[in-house]
């Protein structure tokens, strides 16, 4: 008599994925997280792709923390090659939140410099959290490639994924604040500013570099 019950809970659970109220998908994804089962696993990544709603797509990632990485990894990894742009994106974020670095060799230069801002935010975060001890410099290499990219929040997010990398992205950064690019330079000298300051504000740091290139200057003066 459990085991029906337990079915029966799960059936529900699964077709409450799909209801039309966001209020119901909620419940149901904390539903399935509480009580995690592999028959769920498949469902919950599908999910991911789709989910229009924010809120319910982190419930549906904390729902698939939940359960045992070797059976989440190999459909997540599969994700992020998937052409659905959120697909990719939620997959990432999924995999930084498991923090398995098993899945380091999934985050591709491709993943990383991707045409879609948020898939691109998602793939520098988790990067930053998966990277293997030793293949930080490499990592910043490549981070350093999208400096001056797109608006603010994107801007904001590669900072802080460089940063994050430590001393390790000074290199990249210096050789950025020579690019003929000036969204470029001004990108590298905020984040720089950022790494010896932590506590300075983006946008303070932003207009600040501003005033550099501005000037004419690299912030390579006196170095």
């Amino acid at each position: 008599m459990t085991t029906t019950t337990h079915d029966t809970d799960a059936l529900r659970a699964l077709r409450a994925l799909e209801d039309d109220r966001s209020s119901v998908r909620l419940r149901a994804a904390l539903a399935v997280g509480t009580a995690p089962d592999p028959r769920f696993v498949d469902k919950l990544v599908e999910r991911c792709a789709i989910e229009p709603e924010f809120f319910v797509r982190d419930m549906l990632t904390w729902a698939l923390t939940r359960h045992p990485v070797s059976m989440t990894l190999p459909g997540l990894v599969r994700e992020v090659r998937s052409e659905r742009p959120q697909a990719r994106s939620q997959a990432l974020h999924t995999l930084s939140k498991i923090g398995d670095r098993r899945a380091w060799p999934a985050i591709t230069r491709t993943l990383l410099s991707d045409s879609d801002d948020e898939v691109a935010r998602s793939a520098w975060r988790a990067a930053v959290l998966l990277v293997p001890e030793g293949e930080e410099s490499a990592l910043a290499t490549v981070l350093a490639t999208q400096l001056g990219r797109g608006e603010r929040e994107t801007q904001l997010s590669l900072s802080r994924a460089l940063v994050a990398l430590g001393e390790v992205i000074a290199p990249a950064l210096r050789a950025a604040t020579a690019a003929p690019d000036p969204r470029v330079r001004t990108h590298a000298l905020a984040t720089e500013r950022l790494l010896r300051d932590p506590d300075t504000g983006f946008e303070f740091a932003i207009e600040e570099a501003k005033r550099v290139v501005a000037l004419g200057g690299s912030g390579q003066e006196g170095r």
